[in-house]
């Protein structure tokens, strides 16, 4: 089910990036829907670790969020360089000031908005999330949204995610790109 603050937003050849809570499936859906539209994907989070050599979740550890996220906003500004493909974001990535303005200054940025029920279960497979790590996943995930939703809601498209076969939401992000 598509929800979108315009109706329909015309691509015309920028970068997509996909922003949301961790579990929305931005990378999954990103690599979907860059192979549906015949262009390049990149997860910004890859990226990161490749830049610095180590984990998003050892970044944090040894460093701290803050170190995170200003490696994160380079990255991400490297990225957009006006060349079409699709971008996935970390969930905290939009919520920087000055990476949400060069986003959507230059690019599309698609919201996949996920409740906490859907998201909890999609993050409860695996222990890699550092926001995560001892904390109930549910609540942590419920606390984020009330804060990080007001800034996601900024995007030109708002996609829902739901527990759905992934081409579900591709089909929905395609559907609000076309003219």
């Amino acid at each position: 089910m598509l929800q979108s603050q315009t109706p329909h937003t015309r691509w015309t050849g920028q970068p997509i990036v996909l922003v949301g809570l961790m579990g929305a499936g931005k990378s999954t859906v990103g690599r979907r829907l860059a192979a549906r539209m015949h262009l390049p994907f990149v997860d910004a989070d890859t990226e990161i670790e490749t830049a610095a050599g180590m984990s998003v979740a050892d970044i944090f550890e040894k460093f701290g969020e803050a170190h995170f996220r200003d490696g994160e906003r380079r990255v991400i500004a490297r990225l957009i360089d006006g060349m079409p493909k699709v971008i996935a974001t970390g969930g905290g990535a939009f919520i920087n000031e000055d990476t949400r303005a060069l986003i959507l200054d230059q690019a599309i940025a698609i919201w996949l908005d996920a409740n906490a029920d859907v998201l909890a279960d999609r993050v409860g497979r695996r222990d890699t999330r550092p926001l995560l790590r001892g904390r109930d996943p549910h609540q942590v995930l419920t606390d984020l949204a009330k804060v990080r939703n007001p800034f996601y809601a900024m995007a030109q498209i708002r996609v829902q995610s739901h527990h759905a076969p992934h081409e579900v939401t591709v089909n929905a992000i395609l559907k609000a790109l076309r003219p």
